[in-house]
């Protein structure tokens, strides 16, 4: 068997599933993702691959056309899979195989993390400190303060425990209400994306990327928000209107911005929110600690491992 592996925090972490991976017998090629479409179709072509371990690359309906007829499985490392063409692939009956329950804890606290920093104002006073100076701006707390969970999956549920932790009101939007949840950490579950977030003082977002969503952080959606609010975005770069969270940053409509995702990674300058100190942006390491690239890299060497090697161990994202 010949795989493609893309994902670089599965290469550059130590831990178990290196140990795993090697012991499966595949011929494995590594590559520094993410890749675009068209380096994914030169490493592609030839030889090909019977099975794809991939992180954000681009995996189109040419990509897999390119890939087949030897192509048999695609295996995300992660959950996130707007960068594959899931409905080609099922069409092609590929299957493609993901990894949920296992970076729950990890982006959930560095969703906190970016939280703090926003009502800190941490940038700027760090800046300003480590070139000589000395800016203190006036934060805020967190107690107190209502914050609006979009999405209340595994991800947002961790969000909501810790948020009751810091003494602060959860509102959360989901299409599936978790009543016991709700009830054991005084969540409140609203009918729309626009109930929940009418009196928020944080946003945090958990919501796949779906046609119908894209975009939906713009500026209709922010005028419509508590002025001053502050949103963080842990899930998909392509939910937010990136000129428009800025434009509403500097106007103080929004009182700040905290992603881990951009619509286009890494980020390309000029960029709308290049010299706004209360706009932080990670490079998409909300999920990258030792213990989660472990969890997670375990777990998709094992969906491919099983599935190329005739098992029922894995974890499958599209239905035939």
């Amino acid at each position: 068997m010949r795989i493609l592996l893309t994902t670089t925090s599965f290469q550059d972490t130590p831990g178990r599933h290196h140990e795993v991976l090697a012991k499966s017998g595949f011929e494995v090629v590594p590559a520094r993702g993410p890749l675009t479409e068209q380096q994914m179709l030169d490493l592609v072509k030839g030889e090909g691959f019977d099975g794809l371990l991939n992180g954000d690359d681009i995996i189109t309906s040419k990509v897999i056309d390119a890939a087949l007829p030897r192509l048999r499985v695609i295996a995300k490392y992660g959950i996130g899979l707007d960068s594959i063409d899931v409905p080609y692939a099922t069409s092609k009956k590929i299957p493609v195989l993901f990894t949920p329950g296992v970076n729950h804890t990890t982006v959930s606290e560095h969703t906190f993390g970016l939280m703090i920093a926003i009502a800190k104002h941490f940038w700027a006073g760090i800046n300003s400190t480590k070139h000589g100076g000395w800016k203190r701006i006036t934060g805020s707390e967190l107690a107190g303060k209502t914050i609006a969970v979009l999405g209340v999956g595994r991800i947002g549920k961790e969000v909501i425990k810790r948020a009751s932790a810091f003494d602060m009101k959860s509102v959360g939007f989901d299409t599936y209400k978790d009543e016991a949840f709700a009830k054991q950490y005084g969540l409140t579950y609203a009918a729309s994306v626009e109930e929940a977030c009418k009196d928020a003082d944080f946003i945090s977002v958990h919501m796949n990327l779906e046609d119908n969503n894209r975009g939906f952080i713009n500026r209709e959606f922010i005028a419509r928000l508590k002025k001053g609010a502050v949103i963080i975005n842990t899930a998909r770069g392509g939910l937010t209107n990136e000129a428009d969270v800025a434009a509403a940053v500097k106007s103080g409509q929004l009182g700040g911005y905290g992603a881990d995702v951009l619509e286009h990674e890494p980020m390309t300058a000029p960029h709308p929110f290049d010299g706004i100190d209360n706009i932080i942006i990670t490079p998409h390491v909300g999920s990258r600690t030792f213990e989660s690239v472990e969890r997670q890299a375990l777990r998709a060497v094992q969906n491919i491992v099983e599935f190329l090697t005739g098992g029922k161990d894995y974890i499958q994202a599209n239905k035939f």
